[in-house]
């Protein structure tokens, strides 16, 4: 196992998910439940298993386009997404 690597991996991730929608959404279920166990579950499955299918597709994909075409396509997807939010918040 590459320590170096599950570290990197663990911190971009932690600090990608803080504030995120899903956070909030864990928040406030947590907010509204008693059960926050059922909760904490629900929503670290959730994430382990969306990261398993990340997993699986990168390493699938990865063997008919290159890590960097993947990594300009995914700049590139951001980069829409972010103009088409720009574009949407100063239409209204």
């Amino acid at each position: 196992m590459d320590i170096k690597l599950l570290l990197t991996t663990f911190g971009l991730v932690f600090l990608a998910e803080l504030g995120d929608k899903t956070q909030l959404a864990t928040f406030c279920f947590s907010a509204d439940c008693d059960s926050r166990l059922s909760v904490f579950l629900g929503s670290a499955g959730a994430l382990v298993l969306s990261s398993l299918i990340a997993v699986l597709l990168g390493a699938g994909v990865s063997r008919f386009i290159s890590p960097a075409t993947i990594k300009i396509g995914a700049g590139i997807f951001f980069l829409v997404v972010g103009s088409w939010t720009i574009y949407s918040a100063t239409r209204t």
